[in-house]
């Protein structure tokens, strides 16, 4: 099959890369994308110099650079009825892998009776003889053959191509090689015949809960085992600017979240003292968290010694709002919430930080809608508009970060 042609693109290069978070992370960066759609009314985000993806930010990178906007993937996720167009409905994250289980139960008792014999020779201890039995247990606990299988059919819609060699737009999907423990660029030159999503679901296979994905007679397992976000990638191939989204980060306690102080809805609302009182879900997401934004916060020092030339804007959520971290992510009514909370986050981020991003983003030609920042807007309309009490107080401090703003513009 013949390439497309990449287009030229005119003015700055700009990219996106889109690290992982399961399907937490995915709803998180969709509401972030509507929000910075808005923002940047210059920037269309299905439209890019390039995209990188790791994990859940594989699906999100692959439906941009297939077109999709994040109003779309937003009504084709949150929105979602499991529809046939839907971009991927949450259901699908928890099919158990049936086959996985027929096919490791088969080998129970070969394996089983040549643990007996080694203990029985002498071989091997009790212990180590059970051990040799772990080779019946499944390596997953869920299927993503029906997640590929969906994207197969969103990606089979006419202007879109499961394809990497077919896109406007390089796409780079990143998983990670199970034997080697090496990093595959899928899309990359050399890694660019496998389908958009089969590499997407390999990208995503959380060791645990799904099973290694078999490409060209390896196995491939979630890309963010070697790294957060791969944007090295990206930052090789030439950018001026690199948007980069994390969803996950790890919780402080330390003090009330500024989403406390705002006006608009959130769930779970409140502090948690002590993660350790919420028992072990909240300690392991603490730890998978921390382990993962060290490594990325080691990579950003890094990408800024080893490539100057390129800006490059870093947005995630509030260390200090427990509503992500305490969030469950496969209820209709709690994925819409989630994803509005994302929008409204990230709108509130931009206007805190406007004084810094406001000249960056104008000096690549994509100035922020200051005005637009500062009004009232909701991503799900059917969600109510909840107003504070210190909302004069609240305006005034918005009144002089957009002055504040607009005088480091100019």
């Amino acid at each position: 099959m013949s390439p497309r042609p990449t287009l030229p693109r005119q003015g700055p290069r700009i990219a996106l890369a889109l690290a992982g978070g399961g399907p937490l992370g995915a709803i998180h960066e969709i509401g972030a994308l509507c929000a910075l759609e808005e923002a940047l009314p210059g920037l269309d985000l299905t439209d890019l110099n390039a995209y990188i993806g790791v994990s859940a930010g594989a699906f999100i990178a692959a439906g941009l650079a297939n077109g999709m906007t994040p109003r779309q993937m937003c009504a084709a996720f949150i929105d979602s009825d499991g529809g046939a167009d839907d971009l991927i409905d949450p259901g699908l994250f928890t099919h158990p892998a049936w086959h996985e289980y027929r096919r490791r139960l088969r080998r129970l008792p070969r394996l089983a009776g040549e643990a007996a014999l080694q203990w029985l020779a002498g071989d091997l201890p009790l212990v180590g003889a059970l051990g040799h039995l772990g080779g019946a247990l499944p390596t997953g606990l869920f299927d993503n053959g029906a997640m590929q299988a969906q994207l197969e059919r969103v990606f089979a819609t006419k202007g879109r191509t499961n394809d990497f060699r077919q896109l406007h737009r390089p796409l780079v999907v990143v998983a990670t090689d199970l034997d080697t423990g090496e990093a595959a660029p899928f899309g990359t030159p050399g890694w660019d015949d496998t389908p958009i999503a089969r590499a997407v679901v390999a990208s995503a296979a959380l060791p645990g809960l799904y099973p290694p994905v078999a490409i060209g007679g390896r196995h491939y397992v979630d890309g963010a085992l070697k790294k957060t976000i791969h944007a090295s990638v990206l930052l090789d191939q030439g950018q001026d600017l690199l948007i980069c989204l994390n969803p996950l980060v790890p919780f402080d306690a330390g003090r009330e979240p500024a989403a406390a102080r705002m006006s608009r809805p959130t769930i779970h609302e409140g502090r948690i003292p002590h993660l350790a009182s919420a028992g072990l879900p909240a300690v392991l997401s603490q730890t998978f968290r921390s382990l993962i934004h060290s490594r990325l916060e080691l990579g950003m020092k890094g990408y800024e010694r080893t490539h100057p030339e390129c800006d490059i804007v870093l947005l995630e959520p509030d260390h200090h709002d427990p509503t992500m971290f305490r969030a469950g992510t496969f209820s209709y009514t709690l994925r819409r919430q989630l994803a509005e909370h994302a929008y409204q986050q990230t709108r509130r981020l931009l206007r805190a930080r406007c004084a810094e991003l406001a000249p960056v983003f104008a000096e690549h030609g994509v100035p922020l809608d200051l005005d637009g920042l500062f009004r009232d807007r909701t991503l799900l309309s059917k969600l109510p508009l909840r107003r504070s009490g210190n909302d004069l107080a609240e305006r005034t401090h918005h009144v002089l970060d957009q002055l504040e703003a607009l005088l480091a513009a100019t």
